[in-house]
């Protein structure tokens, strides 16, 4: 049977990356070793790391004078190390769900944190609007993507300060300007590449600033000055990003992922909103992610909830379940998930509803 995978992350891989990725690990560039034991200092791994870099940068459109870093640690260590590189007495950060508020309490380890606005209230199912970011704050961290619940900030925002983003998620799935960024985080395991390596973006002239010494390892500058190499990288995932970058610009790029990703979360919430056992979670259509798409039982369908799970489950949908502050059903549509498997999933849901 096909297996249809919704993961949230790690999620779904391109084929082309596993494939590759693969090949790799029995032998590396026609060394006759695996890409798991080659040195990363080699020069086949170097051309890797080049041109993993310089995709990242082509594909993004990024301006002169960002540099783009693969890092370890995920984007919880980019928690404490924006913070460290870039707060010099306060900052301010809009908490959208569990990952900007943990983001927000390590900043508030170097300095002042406001908390410019908040959905915790509803369970974080809106993104807030109309608050204002204060003109003195250091830099505005924002969240683009809420995988656990299914809410997206889909414009670059201007704010008067350097902003801040994690886009763990939603990186590459839509057109970005990055010259509105004063850095741009993610872990890669949900849309770029397996565990095990994160993503930065960082404008080079925001760096150097701090009075506070700064450990080696946690300064931009460290891995800047080294090509993302003064310690070991973490080699297999690098490669396997390089391939997904390659399979991304033989999709069209960003704009071609874009139109797809519209599509995909476009026909999945239509079926949401037709269907008479499901609702969605979020409360404003507009905010509305297009990589998670989270839903619930209708109230007088509830008792169905574990009903449905199984009866998808048979039929090759995997990784559905909601996460358990939000209960019922998420469906990660990352660049790397089909067509196909949407219309599966829908095609499931319809004949769920026939049975009720």
């Amino acid at each position: 049977m096909k297996k249809h995978n919704f993961y949230a992350g790690p999620s779904i891989l391109p084929e082309f990356t596993i494939k590759n990725t693969a090949d790799a690990v029995m032998n590396f560039a026609g060394t006759g070793l695996s890409v798991m034991e080659v040195s990363h200092r080699s020069k086949e791994f170097v051309a890797v790391m080049d041109e993993a870099q310089a995709l990242f940068k082509e594909l993004l459109n990024i301006p002169v004078g960002y540099e783009v870093l693969f890092l370890g640690g995920g984007a919880s260590t980019q928690f404490c190390m924006v913070p460290f590189n870039l707060m010099k007495k306060k900052a301010a950060y809009l908490n959208t769900g569990s990952w900007a508020a943990k983001a927000q309490k390590e900043g508030k380890l170097f300095g002042e944190v406001v908390e410019v606005a908040s959905s915790k209230d509803a369970n974080y199912n809106y993104i807030p609007k109309g608050y204002e970011v204060p003109a003195d704050a250091d830099y505005f961290h924002i969240t683009t993507n809420n995988t656990i619940y299914g809410t997206e900030i889909k414009e670059d925002l201007e704010v008067g300060v350097p902003l801040v983003a994690d886009m763990s998620s939603d990186i590459f799935s839509r057109p970005v300007d990055v010259s509105k960024y004063a850095l741009i985080y993610g872990g890669a395991q949900k849309n770029l590449a397996p565990a095990g390596v994160t993503f930065v973006i960082v404008k080079t002239d925001m760096l150097g600033k701090m009075e506070r010494d700064i450990p080696t390892m946690l300064d931009y500058r460290t891995h800047i000055d080294k090509g993302s190499m003064f310690n070991t990288p973490p080699v297999l995932p690098v490669y396997a990003a390089l391939q997904t970058l390659k399979w991304l610009k033989e999709q069209g790029g960003v704009e071609g992922m874009y139109k797809k990703n519209i599509e995909k979360a476009g026909l999945l919430y239509d079926e949401i909103d037709r269907n008479k056992l499901f609702k969605g979670t979020v409360a404003n259509k507009e905010d509305r992610s297009l990589m998670n798409v989270c839903f619930v039982m209708n109230e007088e369908y509830a008792e169905l909830e574990k009903e449905f799970f199984d009866f998808a489950t048979e039929r090759g949908m995997i990784g559905i379940k909601g996460h358990r502050s939000v209960g019922g059903f998420r469906a990660s549509t990352y660049n790397a998930l089909p067509l196909e498997s949407v219309k599966a999933l829908i095609e499931t849901m319809q004949e769920f509803e026939k049975k009720h």
